[in-house]
């Protein structure tokens, strides 16, 4: 049967003619697939409709004795709601072939559940941190033992703070704590907030979202989360929150890669919430959260990194701070007013943050 022939009826409780679908149907469960003249409703979920006792059973499905066809629209919305339980099934309600992503990702959600897709994000969150920054790590080592006859000299002349070098030890001590702060928070927040994830409409199903979907989402996450993320920033170097929270993430004067999320447990949540504000007013698919999160903590590594690589190919991304442009507000330390935006420079352009950037900018220059 092709999807135009489809026709649905509503549950038992539903008004049926109201609506082309059951408004139950977003509570089925993964995998179970019935016919697509039926629908079923949990019984926790509504009003149960009135049963003989031939009749009783756990799940009942309930056909109106009249059909209607939908229309294209109205297919797309409801199949978008259906789990697939096999390739035939999403193949048929989508009208075409799964790309190949699509039948990997149909694959192997089909046989976790949603909350436990939602939990990678910690996996891989901690997978990034522990080797991303590590080649960035393995420089600044290189750099510290580098002497003026050294072919590697020249690494020094890109450490953004050349004098500042950090020992074996203290990386050791920066990822040990670090990691140990992010499995808390991050994998405890993962395991409690699963239900406003879904609330906001974060979606696992079919289809998979096409690059230019992704990319349009990423680009408004990664202008909500610097928006926020200055001012709470700016409040975080008021006394109060220096003292008692920020003054943790700013023990390394000269950071690097490992330092980017190194900061007090407090921090951690409350940078938090412009990462996930993005995604909740522009919900997206899971696939995207993950690749949002990926992202920013690359981003993130990269500003922490110490290095000015004139190579690096964010240079090329339009107002984009870059490394030395939060190199100097770790510099500057607690009594930095300058440089709060983590990705973009425009709100420091704008609130006039930048202004002891630009000077020491001059002096440079001038030197």
């Amino acid at each position: 049967m092709s999807p135009s022939s489809y026709s649905i009826s509503t549950c038992s409780c539903c008004p049926p003619y109201d609506h082309f679908y059951c408004r139950h149907l977003a509570h089925r469960r993964r995998g179970r697939a019935p016919s697509p003249h039926m629908a079923w409703c949990p019984p926790d979920m509504h009003r149960p409709a009135p049963v003989t006792k031939s009749q009783s059973m756990e799940h009942k499905y309930v056909e109106l004795p009249k059909k209607r066809h939908l229309n294209k629209s109205e297919r797309a919305i409801l199949f978008q709601m259906l789990p697939y339980a096999t390739a035939a099934e999403a193949e048929a309600g989508l009208g075409r072939a799964l790309t190949h992503a699509e039948a990997a990702w149909l694959g192997y959600s089909a046989t976790v559940p949603d909350h436990l897709l939602y939990c990678h994000n910690v996996a891989i969150l901690l997978l990034l941190y522990t080797i991303a920054p590590l080649p960035l790590a393995l420089l600044e080592l290189r750099a510290r033992r580098a002497g003026p006859g050294e072919p590697l000299f020249s690494l020094q002349r890109l450490k953004l703070q050349p004098r500042a070098c950090l020992s074996p030890a203290a990386i050791l001590r920066c990822y040990l704590d670090t990691a140990r702060v992010l499995l808390l928070t991050v994998g405890t927040l993962s395991l409690v907030s699963y239900p406003a994830v879904r609330a906001v409409g974060i979606r696992t199903g079919l289809p998979l979202p096409s690059p230019g979907e992704v990319a349009a989402q990423i680009a408004v996450y990664l202008l909500v989360e610097d928006y926020l993320g200055y001012w709470i920033h700016r409040l975080l170097h008021t006394r109060w929150g220096y003292d008692h929270i920020h003054r943790v993430h700013h023990e390394f004067t000269a950071p690097v890669g490992y330092a980017a999320p190194y900061a007090h447990w407090a921090e951690v949540l409350i940078l938090g919430v412009p990462a996930f504000t993005g995604p909740a007013i522009v919900p997206c698919h899971m696939t995207t959260l993950w690749l949002w999160f990926v992202l920013r903590h690359l981003e993130a590594i990269d500003i922490h990194s110490g290095f000015n690589f004139p190579f690096n190919p964010t240079k090329l991304i339009p107002f984009y701070g870059g490394a030395e442009h939060h190199d100097y507000h770790h510099r500057v330390g607690g009594q930095s007013q300058s440089n709060f935006s983590s990705v973009f420079t425009f709100c420091d352009y704008l609130y006039g943050t930048d202004k002891g950037y630009k000077h020491h900018k001059a002096s440079l220059a001038k030197s």
